[in-house]
């Protein structure tokens, strides 16, 4: 009886609101992680390719790759992910990179489908590379 006068009383009553749309506030990105899978932000993407020999596999199109993109990242257009993901190592852990992370989680969910077991998106994509200040090439 008194947790419930407690929650009730009118000076009370605020706390409470407050307590409860912090807890919603910090669930939102937990979901939203959970559903699209679990991104990486741009130093755990480095990590992963230096320690554990992942692969860039950038998603978007051809003319944005050709443009800028990560040093040795494989280009494979999100249009041709399906036909051309047999190109890619099944034994490695895969990078997948877009402009803005969002296509980069739906690429990497096909990819998981197609039997790829280690398929992270980067978080943010080559935006968040970008800010970083991390180097881009032209090159291959």
């Amino acid at each position: 009886m008194d947790l419930l006068q407690f929650l009730l009383d009118k000076n009370n009553i605020f706390i409470v609101a407050v307590t409860l749309v912090s807890g919603v506030m910090l669930a939102i990105p937990a979901l939203r992680k959970g559903r699209t899978g679990s991104a990486v932000s741009t130093t755990e993407a480095i990590q992963m390719v230096n320690q554990r020999q992942a692969v860039w596999v950038d998603v978007r199109p051809a003319e944005q790759f050709q443009a800028g993109h990560i040093a040795q990242a494989r280009s494979l257009p999100a249009a041709d992910l399906e036909q051309k993901a047999a190109s890619l190592p099944k034994n490695k852990p895969l990078v997948v990179v877009c402009d803005n992370g969002r296509d980069s989680a739906r690429a990497a969910a096909k990819l998981r489908a197609q039997g790829f077991a280690d398929v992270v998106p980067l978080e943010g994509g080559m935006r968040a590379w970008l800010a970083a200040s991390l180097p881009v090439t032209q090159k291959g």
